[in-house]
């Protein structure tokens, strides 16, 4: 039984007749005529005495009128409760995020988050990875966006999503002419990469090695930004998750081609302290990260263990 149907019944009980409140609830009296017939079969009692005019209820058709006012009424308040409860929400959610994390999408979640909870404020910062850590652990920051998470005695380390790695070169590379390249065609290839002591460079190194691949690498940065600059001036390649090239794709500085057959994942995650847990804001900022329907493209969510859910080769920390 529907709430929609309560209410047409409390209608035709409130103005003792068929056509206004089909007019109330926007329906056809042919409509609001089956609605009753409805309730009838399955209250298995006549509730309307048509054979007046106005309209009657029955005796049962009355005692079904009161307790159907009383649920809709029941219903308004719950609804009333938990409106009231989300626009109530206030607090400032503090996120502490890797550079790579894009700018743009972040605006996205922020200007969405806030016109659900006008009353809630949201920050972001965007630092080294081992910064973002550190906030977090010191209680700087409710929330930290990193790729290959870390999970510990104090941290919490949500599965977020997965961003594939793509080949980034300068437009006027002979590669970049090509929509897809294979791993073994960037063997000697001059490379900029990532610092020895970050995670992803040693999960892109494993990668090359399992694909037979020797690269020069003639730069190493601690950031995809600098990484970016450098292969538009044409230093380089370098393998890059493919959300952090939009813009430069947009602007054709730079190029991006997919890796074939060999595709891999770079893995992003949320952190946050075990305990003292984290306020109502932001939980519910999490949520929203979290909610299947915003992810970016090229991007997708993990399951519940972090892992990609097909056959395609993910970056992971050890």
């Amino acid at each position: 039984m529907h709430l929609a149907s309560l209410q047409v019944f409390c209608d035709v009980a409130r103005c003792r007749s068929f056509s206004r409140a089909a007019d109330a609830n926007h329906v056809t009296q042919s409509a609001v005529s089956q609605i009753v017939s409805q309730l009838e079969k399955r209250m298995q009692a006549r509730l309307v005495d048509r054979s007046t005019r106005p309209l009657q209820l029955t005796a049962q058709g009355q005692t079904f009128y009161e307790g159907a006012k009383t649920i809709l009424e029941q219903y308004r308040v719950l609804e009333a409760t938990i409106r009231n409860a989300e626009a109530e929400i206030a607090g400032t959610v503090r996120v502490a995020a890797i550079y790579s994390v894009g700018l743009g999408d972040m605006g996205d979640y922020v200007e969405r988050f806030q016109a659900a909870l006008p009353n809630a404020l949201v920050y972001v910062d965007y630092l080294h990875p081992d910064r973002v850590y550190e906030r977090v652990l010191e209680g700087t920051a409710d929330l930290g966006l990193v790729s290959f998470p870390r999970q510990s005695g104090k941290l919490i380390a949500v599965p977020w999503r997965d961003e594939e790695m793509v080949l980034a070169a300068a437009p006027s590379h002979p590669l970049a002419r090509r929509s897809s390249v294979a791993p073994a065609q960037l063997s000697g290839e001059k490379y900029v990469h990532f610092d020895r002591n970050l995670v992803i460079r040693k999960e892109i190194d494993r990668f090359l090695r399992e694909q037979d691949v020797t690269v020069d690498v003639i730069a190493e940065f601690d950031n995809i930004e600098n990484i970016k600059q450098a292969v538009a001036v044409g230093a380089g390649v370098s393998l890059l998750p493919e959300p952090t090239l939009r813009r430069e794709i947009e602007a054709r500085t730079l190029a991006a081609l997919a890796l074939g057959n060999a595709r891999l994942w770079r893995p992003l995650g949320i952190i946050h302290r075990r305990r003292p847990g984290l306020n109502l804001a932001a939980r519910r900022f999490l949520e929203l990260l979290r909610d299947k329907t915003t992810s970016p493209k090229s991007a997708r969510n993990t399951g519940h263990n972090g892992f990609a859910k097909n056959g395609a080769h993910k970056l992971k920390s050890r």
